[in-house]
């Protein structure tokens, strides 16, 4: 028996999120699926990041056991024959027998694209939220700045999480301008359910003139998910970087 690593990049549009659900199509249990009749054996990946529906991934990751002579480098060619064309095998390979994706020290970078100009683009509506209102990014950057850090991040947590804590550290958040988009970048060693799309959202009524910058201190004090702004559209959120600790590496690096 031996452990192959999968790095997984799929447009989510049409998917009900990574996680297995029964009657509806999603990103686990097509690999489950693709995999058993592939090696003839039962198999349920174990996935590093749950991605919620309409939510993309540049690298997310995945685990199984598995008794098969193919060399586990070759998995990905082979199963890239049987998946839709909207998931494909970035690698495979061997990893340690006990080695699991959500059980060690990880750092996780989401990207949220905002479409900001007159009227929207059908090649971008995919992978990007749209708003014609001017957003102002020097705003958004400062207010930002607040969410830096190791915060409770209750104002930004979807009601329905169930979680022992909403403590939270933001590594990196960052608000860029790239021509009529712009991208905000959080890095982080883990996020609430739907709180990237929660800040995203809240970062825009910052840029609208909706909310001051410096009222970002008083959403996380509040500890309120009324307090924060609206859940911004799953289609702008793509996973785009996956890094472990020593000795698993950076699953950036092998893309």
């Amino acid at each position: 028996m031996k452990r192959i690593m999968l790095i997984v990049a799929y447009d989510g549009t049409d998917y009900h999120g990574w996680q297995l659900q029964p009657g509806v199509p999603t990103i686990e249990g097509e690999l489950n699926k693709a995999l058993t009749a592939l090696l003839g054996e039962e198999i349920q990946v174990i996935g590093a990041s749950r991605t919620d529906s309409g939510v993309h991934a540049l690298c997310n990751a995945a685990v199984f056991d598995t008794d098969t002579k193919i060399p586990a480098q070759k998995i990905a060619y082979a199963l890239n024959q049987r998946l839709p064309e909207d998931i494909r095998i970035q690698k495979s390979k061997e990893t340690e027998p006990d080695f699991h994706p959500r059980h060690c020290a990880s750092r996780k970078t989401y990207e949220y694209r905002i479409l900001n100009r007159e009227f929207p683009l059908p090649t971008k509506r995919r992978y990007a939220h749209f708003t014609y209102v001017p957003l102002d990014e020097e705003k958004m950057r400062q207010a930002a700045g607040y969410l830096k850090g190791e915060h409770d991040f209750m104002s930004f947590c979807a009601s329905a999480a169930v979680v022992e804590t909403t403590v939270r550290t933001l590594y990196e958040l960052e608000v860029i301008r790239d021509g009529e988009e712009i991208i905000l970048r959080v890095c982080g060693s883990g996020f609430l359910y739907n709180m990237v799309r929660i800040i995203a959202g809240t970062l825009m009524e910052v840029g609208r003139g909706n909310i001051e910058p410096e009222k970002m201190q008083e959403i996380l004090q509040a500890k309120d998910r009324s307090a924060a702004g609206p859940t911004a559209p799953a289609c702008g959120l793509t996973l785009v970087r996956y890094e472990w600790q020593q000795p698993f590496g950076k699953v950036s690096d092998v893309l």
